[in-house]
């Protein structure tokens, strides 16, 4: 499928080249179209099929142009994830078509059904189990590497740790599998039976329990520190990484004491992005490395 490559003034015309031989002529964004804002982007509903996730001015294209690559080696490793098309432009900022995906986010779910935790974090590891059955065959970036870059720009973190930890981290394997980095309720979509992956702008080649660490690192986070301030939260979100946890070792047997030795490690890395609520905690996480 060929998408278009430039539009101006919110308006573009198509030409899909392609084999379900569609062919959209002109298109103007509006205010209902929107679906969500971010950090770095918003997202606008296009049409039944296609969403469109509109970057703000600020952020480089050499990012977005990373994003498009990485999504498009996810989605040849056979990873349920949306598909991406060709970089576009609209009213002066750059932007990624994305396949439309129906459904609810397993934390949106989570909230308003909690009685289904269990389900939900079963179903949040097998995702995951199944994920790290993939292999990443293009140059996908090292999960080491991108672990020291954020241990060197944590800040949070005094010089005779940051060394510790990697140390840690140069005596544990590295791994060729597909590894989300940010995998979490918020990033998975549900309808019915169907699940899908999002948001893989932090994914790397690597080892499968460095990943099922990052995802440990966030639940309990938001478990044991100051990230909420709300107990029934962190009682519910306990369970639920208890069970995850549980699920994805029943699938994945063996590992318990390596995704261990990988907490502190990726405690550390997480103090790089500079969440103030956690930084104690995450301290005290990265000190626990042995």
């Amino acid at each position: 499928m060929s998408l278009p490559k430039r539009c101006q003034d919110g308006r573009c015309r198509w030409s899909f080249r392609g084999n379900d031989g569609l062919n959209l002529k002109m298109h103007q964004l509006s205010a209902d179209q929107l679906i969500a804002r971010g950090r770095t982007a918003d997202v606008y509903a296009w049409d039944h099929r296609y969403v469109l996730k509109l970057f703000h001015d600020w952020f480089e294209l050499e990012n977005i142009e990373y994003e498009q690559r990485i999504v498009r080696a996810v989605v040849a490793s056979g990873v349920q994830a949306p598909a991406v098309g060709e970089l576009i432009r609209v009213d002066g900022r750059n932007g990624l078509l994305y396949e439309r995906v129906s459904g609810q986010s397993m934390e949106a779910l989570f909230l308003q059904k909690p009685w289904r935790l269990l389900t939900y974090a079963r179903t949040l590891a097998r995702l995951h189990a199944h994920m790290h059955e993939r292999v990443f065959d293009t140059a996908i970036p090292a999960q080491r590497a991108r672990l020291q870059n954020k241990i060197n720009q944590a800040h949070a973190l005094s010089g005779p740790l940051k060394t510790k930890l990697l140390q840690a981290l140069d005596s544990l394997p590295d791994g060729d599998r597909v590894c989300h980095g940010d995998f979490h309720p918020a990033n998975v979509l549900l309808s019915g039976e169907d699940a899908t992956i999002i948001d893989w702008i932090d994914a790397t080649r690597g080892n499968p329990l460095a990943d099922v660490a990052r995802t440990s690192v966030i639940a309990l986070g938001v478990a044991e520190s100051a990230q909420t301030a709300k107990p029934l939260l962190k009682i519910i979100v306990r369970i639920f990484h208890t069970a995850y946890l549980k699920q994805y070792f029943t699938l994945h047997r063996g590992g318990e004491d390596e995704y261990c030795r990988w907490l502190p490690i990726v405690a550390g890395a997480r103090l790089s992005e500079n969440i103030p609520e956690l930084d104690q905690w995450l301290v005290g996480q990265a000190a626990l490395t042995s």
